[in-house]
């Protein structure tokens, strides 16, 4: 089986173009799914987050608070390093096995989506590797948006990862989403039909919906 990296920053809409792919069919591995099941209620992952941050990172139900903890990685890069050597090696567990099922089952090609993909050196494994690609001040705008933080929050939050323009230029295919909604699906789609082409695989198995 074929796996290739979906990727992009903050705010980029890298999650519309993964639902995309599924919407034709193809298989996605979701990284941040499998970060949530890391430190889920009851795992190793929770306690050791817990550990090191505190119970100040939890509800009142016991569960991760993702956006209080949010408030302290992306502000302070030793906590984020923390945070990541607790989270990353469970998360790369998680998606080998969830790849085996695919390619047990049959499955030719299938993207993992993973934010932090460059930041982890994963290019080498995953190629081709797609990059979403928005302007800051949009990023800034979708994510104040859709998280409910400040600006100053969302800016914190972009400036901690690789910039957008970076990740561009090292990529192999680059999804525009700087403009509508269809044109960002038009991108994503010929994307899709371009990576089939290149590994020889029948664009009919993933149709446009």
């Amino acid at each position: 089986m074929r796996l290739f990296g979906l990727t992009g920053g903050i705010g980029s809409g890298k999650s519309t173009v993964a639902r995309r792919f599924r919407e034709r069919g193809l298989p996605v591995i979701d990284a941040d799914d499998l970060a949530r099941r890391a430190v889920a209620s009851g795992t190793d992952g929770l306690r050791r987050v817990v550990e090191r941050f505190g119970n100040d990172v939890l509800g009142a139900d016991g569960a991760l608070d993702r956006k209080k903890l949010a408030r302290i990685v992306f502000t302070d890069e030793d906590s984020r390093r923390a945070l990541n050597g607790i989270v990353h090696p469970v998360v790369g567990m998680l998606a080998a096995e969830s790849a085996r099922e695919l390619e047990a089952r049959g499955e030719p090609l299938a993207c993992y989506e993973v934010p932090l993909l460059f930041e982890g050196g994963l290019e080498a494994a995953l190629r081709p590797v797609v990059v979403v690609f928005a302007p800051v001040e949009q990023q800034v705008a979708r994510t104040v948006a859709r998280d409910g933080c400040s600006e100053e929050e969302a800016r914190a939050r972009i400036r901690a990862q690789m910039s957008l323009a970076e990740k561009a230029a090292r990529a192999d295919y680059v999804v525009e989403n700087s403009g509508s909604l269809q044109h960002a699906l038009a991108s994503a789609d010929e994307v899709l039909d371009r990576i089939c082409a290149s590994f020889g695989i029948d664009i009919g198995r993933y149709p446009k919906r």
